[in-house]
């Protein structure tokens, strides 16, 4: 999947399209997911166009990297779920049915979440 700077996205971080932000450093932006599934339903993404984790950590730099990882755990406990606990994931492709191609991580919690996955 190529990287689309049309993506949603890559429109919010460019300032055309607004979104409840929760944290922002240089490298990443958060904000509140606007079709929640859980009480507290994040967003966290990298500003660097990036489609995947795999193409993140093949492309991005070691600062890009580390300042990611430390965005979401910020924003965990920023949001409050750090005690309770929470569910991070993150979609790439057809079949986890990635929605925007821009690589981002979904910390959801706020409420027991059930199983993540069932068998077939």
């Amino acid at each position: 999947m190529a990287y689309d700077p049309s993506n949603i996205f890559a429109r919010i971080l460019r300032g055309e399209i607004p979104c409840q932000k929760v944290h922002e450093t240089e490298h990443t932006l958060a904000f509140h997911d606007i079709r929640p599934q859980a009480p507290v339903h994040v967003l966290v993404i990298p500003k660097g166009a990036y489609v995947s984790w795999d193409d993140f950590s093949a492309k991005a730099s070691d600062a890009e990297i580390a300042a990611f990882v430390r965005a979401v755990g910020d924003v965990a406990r920023l949001v409050g779920v750090d005690a309770s606990g929470y569910r991070l994931f993150a979609n790439h492709g057809e079949h986890s049915h990635q929605e925007v191609p821009h690589l981002h991580v979904h910390i959801t919690g706020g409420r027991p979440l059930g199983p993540l996955l069932t068998r077939p």
